[in-house]
């Protein structure tokens, strides 16, 4: 008997393993892939829609950051489509171009490039029977904050934007970055010194337009990891990037989210650059004081390896505890057409 035990024992714990796995990774939406059409390619891309509904979605479109990503974004945005499931609303996700079968190349973009990507998927959502053309709105993180506003400026109907830890200036974003991020590994004020000389050489480079091979040849020599010649160019394009008078176009209600641990944006910066840009009547803001660049929890923003176990595993347990209720709370507030106080972290 206890051989039979010991023997049964790890397929019960198996099946238990692979059943919690089932469950943590079933989302209530129903998902499905999409292709717009548009002059510069095709894009592709994910409608993730609620469940058993009995009229008309409202959307929101998805505004990636940097980097090459897909349509989900390796499943990390699917705790946030549950989310605005739950609240009625679809989300629209476009893989980036030269991603998952979306025609060109994002490092060949400009930023008013992604923003013309972003309005082919509001006016392809336009067009949906089953999506409210009333109640679309947007979404975007990090790199997103340069993308939004110019979306805003061309797509003036749109009814709400989220903003999270959006970027304003490309050049300050980076010096922040430097400093925040050698100060968290301990760097001596010596050494943080001599990596802003870096930077600023590299920045002298791409001011004067600067080819690859030139950069090449001052800069990546004394680089530990030089950048690709793809790279290089997408920098260059997109350097002069500031979104301070840009956040202007904004007509609709702007909900921005920042994390008090951010090492990648300037908090503080950021939120008084809205403040000073943007009516307050049309600007609510909620400071997450735990969270990081892309809103994790504090012990997961610490470790890469537990962060990637929590993403296969519990991928609802990613996030700051109070970042997709707040979201969400947000959206119910745009649904009344009124604003009203809400709960949460640090609301200003």
């Amino acid at each position: 008997m206890k051989k039979r035990i010991a023997i049964a024992l790890p397929a019960v714990l198996l099946m238990i393993g692979v059943a919690f796995f089932l469950i943590q990774n079933t989302f209530r939406f129903d998902e499905r892939e999409i292709r717009i059409e548009t002059p510069e390619g095709a894009m592709t891309g994910v409608l993730a829609m609620p469940k058993d509904r009995e009229k008309p979605a409202g959307v929101i479109v998805f505004v990636h950051g940097d980097g090459p990503t897909n349509a989900a974004y390796d499943d990390a945005y699917k705790p946030l489509w549950e989310a605005f499931a739950d609240e009625g609303y679809a989300s629209l996700s476009l893989n980036k171009r030269g991603i998952g079968g979306s025609e060109g190349s994002w490092l060949e973009q400009s930023m008013e490039d992604r923003a013309r990507d972003t309005e082919y998927a509001v006016q392809w959502a336009r067009e949906q029977p089953d999506l409210d053309p009333d109640r679309i709105g947007l979404w975007g993180a990090s790199q997103a904050g340069w993308v939004m506003p110019k979306v805003a400026r061309d797509e003036p109907e749109l009814r709400f934007a989220i903003l999270v830890a959006p970027a304003v200036d490309w050049i300050k974003q980076g010096q922040y970055n430097t400093r925040a991020e050698m100060k968290r590994a301990g760097a001596s004020t010596g050494q943080i010194e001599e990596a802003e000389r870096r930077d600023a050489a590299v920045l002298e480079l791409l001011q004067a337009g600067a080819s690859y091979e030139t950069y090449m040849k001052k800069a990546g020599e004394r680089e530990s990891s030089s950048i690709s010649r793809e790279r290089w160019t997408f920098i260059r394009r997109n350097f002069e990037e500031d979104s301070a008078d840009e956040l202007a176009y904004f007509k609709q209600p702007v909900h921005l989210v920042l994390g008090g641990r951010d090492l990648n944006v300037d908090s503080d910066d950021t939120e008084n650059v809205y403040r000073a840009k943007i009516p307050k009547r049309l600007l609510t803001v909620t400071r997450l004081p735990d969270a990081d660049h892309s809103m994790l929890k504090r012990r997961l923003s610490e470790s890469d390896a537990l962060t990637a176990l929590t993403a296969v595993f519990m991928p609802r347990e990613l996030f700051d505890d109070g970042y997709l209720s707040d979201m969400r709370t947000f959206l119910r507030t745009m649904d009344k057409g009124i604003p009203e106080k809400r709960a949460g972290q640090e609301k200003r």
